[in-house]
């Protein structure tokens, strides 16, 4: 391998000349400089954290073409449509392209004309393209989504064990490895897969402070959704659901009530799929309801919300799903509606698994993500700690728990009650039981285990048992109580309870008072003329319609609300704002001043 030395300067200005960006964000430059150097890279970089550019400043200043490996096919036009608008010279080569469209990318491959190609795992794993690929000078490889290459990972791809190739058939060139969610074992074991040689490692921070996490109980999925969305007029945002029918029943019922809302989901033909996320790319909706089969094929930046009407099955899931909210970096709201209904539902699919190993895992999985909707403790505190991350202060300041009205209860007796019925019932039942216990239910199973002659038996029969869940659920997150692993999870004490039973320590409990305050919810950056940013909006969406591309394709929302809160009336003033490069400011820059200079002389 040869690198090739570039100076600060040098990529500071291809970052603000083709890009528009004023300054990298954390880890993009050391990643840039280690593909310059010719090192192998493994990056983990939470979604809107900026990977592409990671890759694409390397391919615009080193000879040759980087091959980009991404399983998201619906995802590389919207890529090659972003790259080609800042003036790079990019193709995709996939299942949707024509043969006559293939032969085309593949002579402006063969001739040296491309900085980055964007192909399947698929593709790559051809015999015929690799051999092609050895005529071709492949400046490096970028993986995305590398995350699908593990088995520890939640969407394993057999497709990507063919990318070890890429070190055996090309070892002079760099492997660059991406993804938004790996803990420490799945990274270990994607470095390992795609034997990457001695990488530079970067574990980016898990968390994006620009997104406020909330939980509530779920009542009536509709209605609140609903009234949700008329909060959020005329944003964009996704709606998840677990089942196609629930995504027709909810997309019908907010079409109903005046929402420009499309289903998307497995069942659909493939025309209406492709179409209802090209309209909710091209801003033509504002709402998809969706299975996760929708998602990791968007790269729309302005989502402002992402609303979960189910549990998901895993944190993975979870945070992956949420990430599609604010990737511009502004503020983006996360809601999820919890009902432990969900919990047997999943539990079902969950238990049909043949193999062990993977029940036993995604039994693991579903606790924790149950735990984490039940539980008043810090949102953000938890989603890190699941990727193996501290989070250093004690509120975040952006989640429903640490800015809603929390009373702290003490329970310490009824934790005692509770602990108590765990005790004498040899610590051999889930929660389930032991709530019966508390409670005095008049069940089968307590008369026939005697349970019912406990002296903790109906000790808390003035109490609901959501109540007595919600003790359980603090004793499990405060570290008093586990719950074993298996099929059929039981509660375990750990020994720091002994203080508790004996009263030498109080047990609190957050309660959420029945009028909290109002959910603060984080403002955009900068105060701006919304007006004027309606202006440019609609000049946006004409620009994107005659183009054929998603509007963020042409300027994000962020770069719009920047340009209606600076209001630049010359080209130089232009070139300031974010988002704009030289290569936009020749393309729109005059437009976009004359709908400026002439909203501030009719103001």
């Amino acid at each position: 391998m040869c690198s090739q030395s570039f100076t600060k300067p040098e990529l500071s200005n291809c970052l603000s000349s083709i890009f528009g960006f004023s300054g990298f964000r954390p880890n993009q430059a050391e990643i840039i400089n280690a593909i310059l150097d010719q090192r192998d890279v493994f990056a983990v970089m939470p979604t809107g954290g900026g990977k592409s550019l990671c890759y694409q400043i390397p391919a615009h200043l080193l000879e040759g073409t980087c091959l980009v490996v991404s399983p998201l096919i619906s995802l590389m036009k919207d890529q090659v449509d972003a790259a080609v608008e800042v003036g790079l010279n990019a193709a995709f080569l996939n299942s949707s392209l024509s043969d006559d469209e293939k032969n085309k990318v593949m002579g402006e491959l063969i001739a040296g004309n491309l900085d980055l190609l964007y192909v399947a795992p698929e593709r790559f794993a051809m015999k015929s393209f690799l051999k092609i690929l050895q005529d071709v000078h492949v400046s490096f490889a970028a993986i995305d989504e590398a995350h699908c290459i593990s088995e520890w990972g939640h969407d394993f791809r057999p497709d990507y064990l063919m990318l070890s190739l890429i070190a055996e058939n090309f070892p002079d060139i760099p492997v660059a490895a991406f993804t938004a969610t790996a803990t420490n074992r799945v990274q270990d074991d994607i470095i390992s897969r795609l034997k990457l040689r001695s990488p530079f490692t970067v574990r980016a921070s898990f968390d994006r402070g620009n997104l406020f996490y909330k939980v509530i109980p779920r009542i009536n999925a509709n209605t609140q959704i609903l009234h949700f969305l008329q909060k959020h007029t005329n944003e964009s945002g996704i709606i998840y659901r677990t089942t196609r029918k629930s995504v027709e029943s909810t997309a019908a019922f907010l079409k109903k009530n005046g929402i420009s809302a499309l289903p998307y989901h497995a069942g659909l033909s493939d025309y209406e799929r492709i179409h209802n996320q090209e309209a909710f790319n091209k801003d033509e909706i504002n709402v998809v309801v969706a299975t996760i089969a929708f998602g990791m094929g968007i790269d729309k930046s302005n989502v402002r919300f992402v609303l979960h009407a189910d549990l998901p099955k895993n944190m993975e899931s979870y945070y992956q799903e949420t990430g599609r909210a604010g990737r511009d970096g502004d503020p983006a709201e996360c809601l999820l509606l919890f009902s432990r209904g969900d919990i047997p539902k999943i539990r079902y699919f969950i238990d049909q698994m043949e193999d062990e190993w993977e029940r036993e895992k995604s039994l693991n999985n579903l606790n924790i993500m149950a735990t984490f909707a039940s539980v008043n403790s810090c949102r953000r505190h938890r989603i890190l700690a699941y990727f193996d991350e501290v989070y250093p202060k004690k509120n975040c300041e952006t989640c429903d728990v640490c800015t809603g009205d929390i009373e702290q209860v003490d329970a310490t007796i009824d934790a005692q009650k509770v602990l108590s019925a765990i005790v004498r019932t040899g610590e051999r039942f889930g929660s389930g039981h032991i709530i019966d216990i508390v409670t005095g239910a008049d069940t089968q199973k307590i008369r026939s285990l005697g349970h019912d002659k406990l002296i903790t038996y109906g000790v808390g029969k003035d109490k609901q048992k959501n109540y007595w869940r919600s003790i359980i659920d603090d004793l499990l997150a405060q570290n008093f109580v586990v719950r074993s692993d298996g099929q059929y999870p039981v509660l375990k004490l750990c020994g720091t309870c002994v203080k508790i039973l004996k009263s030498e320590v109080k047990f609190f409990t957050l309660l959420k008072k029945e009028k909290p305050k109002k959910t603060i919810r984080a403002k955009f950056s900068a105060d701006y003329d919304i007006g004027l940013f309606e202006k440019l909006r609609a000049l946006r969406m004409e620009i994107a319609r005659k183009k054929g591309v998603p509007p963020f394709v042409v300027f994000s929302d962020k770069t719009l609300r920047e340009m209606a809160s600076s209001c630049p009336v010359t080209e130089t003033e232009m070139l300031k704002i974010n988002g704009v490069g030289y290569k936009k400011l020749e393309k729109y820059g005059e437009k976009f001043l004359s709908i400026i200079i002439d909203f501030q002389q009719t103001k």
